[in-house]
Formats: C-alpha cells, sequence, structure tokens
C-alpha cells in the first residue's frame, strides 16, 4: 500500500547545484532537492562532470528569482 502512495504523491524536483572556488572554478556538483547551506554553492542548469576543475560555462549558473512582495487586499472579518 506504500508503494502507491509513493507513486500518487507529488515529488519535490530536483536541481543541480556547483561549488566555486574563489577563482570560479567549480570544484564539486551534486544534485539535490533544497540549496546547500555552504558559502559558494550556485545552481545550474544540468551537471557535467567535465566541468569539475574547469570554469563553468556563460549562462549556465542559474540566476535567482528575485520575489516580489504584492500588497494584498484587506478582507473584512
Amino acid at each position: 500500500m506504500m508503494s502507491l502512495w509513493s507513486l500518487l504523491s507529488p515529488r519535490r524536483k530536483m536541481h543541480c547545484y556547483a561549488l566555486l572556488d574563489s577563482d570560479g572554478r567549480c570544484r564539486a556538483l551534486r544534485e539535490s532537492t533544497v540549496m546547500p547551506s555552504a558559502p559558494g554553492w550556485v545552481q545550474i542548469k544540468e551537471v557535467r562532470i567535465c566541468w569539475l576543475g574547469q570554469e563553468l560555462p556563460v549562462g549556465e549558473i542559474v540566476l535567482p528569482r528575485q520575489q516580489f512582495s504584492r500588497p494584498r487586499a484587506m478582507v473584512a472579518a
């Protein structure tokens, strides 16, 4: 029965991350549902092992989305 629930429940999307050193070279790659908390990790579009020790190609880093706060309408209780 548990396997049926696991098939029907929504799964969190896996994201790709790269650890960049101070020179901008890729030192580690990771796939996870949450962003690593240590400094130096950036989200990337895909994981490619050949990037280890190299600078990431332009356009592979995913820019964080800006979250805009919209004013909410007042609702009478």
